[in-house]
């Protein structure tokens, strides 16, 4: 049985690219191709951390607590603050990169080369923003114990605002000695420690009685459960097994682990499309300086990247509305 092999034109040569079908170059629509098969990824993702927040929807921690540092204002809470400025500059870049592809139409190398130049700087701000976002995250700033269940118990003082570990542990005559290959379990959990321990941690709380736990548990007005004096004391004390500051693959002192797994996982796959795009966009930028699109006769390739940024922008809104506003 042959093959059938569908030939267009009037030379009888079979489709390679030009501009069918739907008026577009083989190149625009690759990309769509590729835009499609990344937007339903990146659904994928978003509808894992939907199903994993709906099942911890009683323990979720709140974003404005989480999200809530600001370049140069150690101290200061300013709750979604930088997001919100990492967004206007995302999306003001994708408004330089309609201008860029507008000026391209219109055969300006200047605007192009100016326009280009605007996007790259936003991207890059956001980049560079996603990572000192992320140093934060690991960082840590109150810190909390962990329980024998795999939950955490944060502090807060009688206004219930929180309050630092650092801020009332006690010093104990404690050595502290890191697992290594000679004297523990090295390969497989446990290779750093906290800077206290649940030891300290305890006598600290005992001898400050204007600090209160909080449990990761929401109540019904959606603010995290704070025991009594009482309660704090019974429970820190049958329950707290260890001291976790910040956040990695395992553990993190804002909730439950698949909070620190989805932000790393998502806002990374996220900022890595971005860093691409930015690297892209330089490449471009330095073609459109050296005139090679003006010997084309087409700034086409312009309007291809700007696609791919484009869809990256919006990508970042969802991720915004449902990881962080929602």
């Amino acid at each position: 049985m042959e093959a059938t092999v569908i030939r267009t034109g009037t030379e009888g040569k079979t489709w390679g690219g030009g501009n069918e079908p739907l008026k577009a170059s083989y190149g625009k629509l690759m990309m769509w191709f590729f835009i499609v098969s990344d937007a339903l990824t990146f659904s994928g993702f978003l509808a894992a951390y939907g199903f994993s927040r709906f099942k911890y929807i009683d323990s979720w921690p709140i974003a404005d607590e989480v999200f809530n540092h600001f370049p140069f204002l150690h101290g200061v809470d300013a709750p979604m603050y930088y997001v919100a400025f990492m967004t206007f500059i995302l999306i003001f870049s994708s408004v330089t990169m309609v201008l860029a592809v507008d000026a391209g139409h219109h055969m300006n190398k200047g605007k192009v080369t100016l326009y280009m130049f605007l996007t790259i700087i936003g991207g890059a701000i956001f980049v560079g923003s996603q990572a000192w976002e992320w140093k934060n995250f690991i960082q840590g700033e109150y810190g909390a114990v962990t329980t024998r269940g795999g939950n955490v118990l944060q502090f807060v003082d009688l206004e219930g605002e929180r309050v630092a570990i650092e801020g009332f542990v006690a010093e104990l005559p404690v050595t502290r000695v890191a697992n290594q290959r000679n004297n523990g379990i090295w390969f497989s959990e446990n290779e750093s420690i906290s800077e206290y321990t649940i030891e300290e941690v305890k006598a600290g709380f005992e001898a400050n009685e204007n600090i209160l736990v909080r449990t990761q548990m929401v109540d019904e007005n959606g603010q995290k459960t704070i025991l009594s004096r009482e309660e704090s004391l019974s429970k820190l004390n049958a329950e707290a097994v260890g001291v976790v500051e910040g956040a990695n693959l395992t553990e993190n002192e804002y909730g439950p682990p698949l909070f620190a797994d989805f932000f790393f996982f998502i806002t990374g796959f996220h900022g890595f499309h971005v860093l691409s795009g930015v690297i892209i966009n330089i490449i471009i930028f330095f073609n459109v300086i050296l005139g090679t699109y003006e010997r084309r006769g087409n700034y086409e390739m312009v309007e291809k990247v700007g696609l791919y940024w484009h869809f990256v922008d919006l990508v970042w809104v969802f991720v915004f509305t449902f990881f962080y506003l929602v």
